[in-house]
């Protein structure tokens, strides 16, 4: 597996900082906030003709880098790949998800409560009557030995991104086929069985898709929202317990494959695919007050890319990503230095 490496160690780009304390009295979001230096990205994987849809996320010291492998950007061989690392310069396979009657798409993966890991996706499935989804979540001990596949959710509602807070699982589900424009917000006390919390959430826009959901320590619930269609333009969702009422704002820019997350000092970062000038995958800050995304740093990356995985560790932000500015859709790992 070839690695490339691209030393980047003078772009600065208005960031963020490092983070201090996890209190939720911590540094409020104000948009631009600082100065961000890309530490390094490498090309991490390029095994399959089409490499993509990532995520991110550290495990009993070992860091789990999953994916989506196929013979194109949509393909009947969709299966999820598990890499894992000890030091994010050495990268092997751990796993290789597959299905055999379906093409299994955008793996997400997380810790659970009991220390487990969750990988989640979704299962195109082709019929006679048309392509359906089915979201599905497998579990590991290891990384290496996954269960067998579970189906969550409801069939043509594509449960998105799983997020963990106080030892509960939510995500946003979006329709697809004959369901699309409809959202639902999913919850489960262990990963395995989801209960619909929000049958049909009252966002505007024809089509809302893809999520990213982020809790703060006073329980407060961000969402940050594609949408396509018609307007195109991005939403931030605001909810307190029980995540029952949403308030939304628009966030007067395109965005795609959204993924956030809180420092240590409370300021919050996200990944995004932008479409203004060039299509890029960029780090931005959000201001949640403001609902407002101001983009911080572009990623080596162009074309096909974005659905970024994010990890604050050893004072650095890590982003997975996939991107084709190099020929081919593979997998890049990105090291980020904030200033405060």
């Amino acid at each position: 597996m070839k690695n490339t490496f691209l030393m980047l160690a003078f772009l600065l780009v208005p960031v963020v900082g490092n983070a201090a304390d996890n209190s939720s009295s911590a540094i409020p979001n104000t948009g631009n906030q600082g100065k961000a230096v890309l530490v390094d990205a490498q090309r991490i994987w390029d095994a399959a003709p089409h490499n993509a849809f990532t995520d991110l996320v550290r495990f009993k010291d070992r860091w789990y880098c999953v994916f989506r492998e196929g013979s194109g950007h949509v393909s009947p061989d969709g299966a999820l790949r598990v890499l894992t690392s000890t030091d994010a310069v050495h990268w092997e396979s751990a796993a290789l998800v597959t299905s055999e009657d379906s093409d299994l798409r955008d793996a997400k993966i997380t810790v659970t409560p009991d220390n487990r890991l969750l990988l989640a996706g979704a299962e195109a499935i082709q019929t006679p009557t048309g392509r359906h989804h089915q979201s599905a979540v497998w579990f590991s001990e290891d990384g290496s030995t996954w269960t067998a596949k579970h189906k969550v959710g409801t069939l043509d509602n594509w449960l998105w991104r799983i997020t963990w807070h106080n030892g509960h699982a939510y995500g946003f589900g979006y329709g697809t086929g004959d369901k699309q424009g409809d959202l639902s917000l999913f919850h489960s006390e262990d990963g395995n069985d989801f209960e619909t919390l929000i049958e049909k959430v009252d966002v505007a826009g024809t089509y809302p898709n893809e999520s990213s959901v982020l809790f703060l320590p006073d329980d407060t619930a961000y969402c940050l929202l594609r949408q396509d269609g018609t307007p195109n333009s991005g939403n931030l969702g605001t909810s307190q317990p029980p995540y029952t009422e949403w308030n939304w704002k628009s966030l007067d820019k395109r965005i795609g494959g959204p993924e956030m997350i809180r420092l240590p000092d409370g300021r919050i970062i996200a990944a995004v695919r932008l479409y203004d000038k060039k299509v890029r995958t960029s780090l931005c800050w959000l201001d949640p007050q403001a609902g407002r995304l101001t983009e911080a740093l572009a990623l080596p990356s162009g074309g096909d890319t974005s659905y970024a995985g994010m990890v604050w560790h050893d004072d650095h932000l890590w982003v997975s990503y996939y991107s084709s500015h190099e020929g081919k859709t593979s997998i890049y790992l990105a090291k980020v230095r904030l200033a405060p």
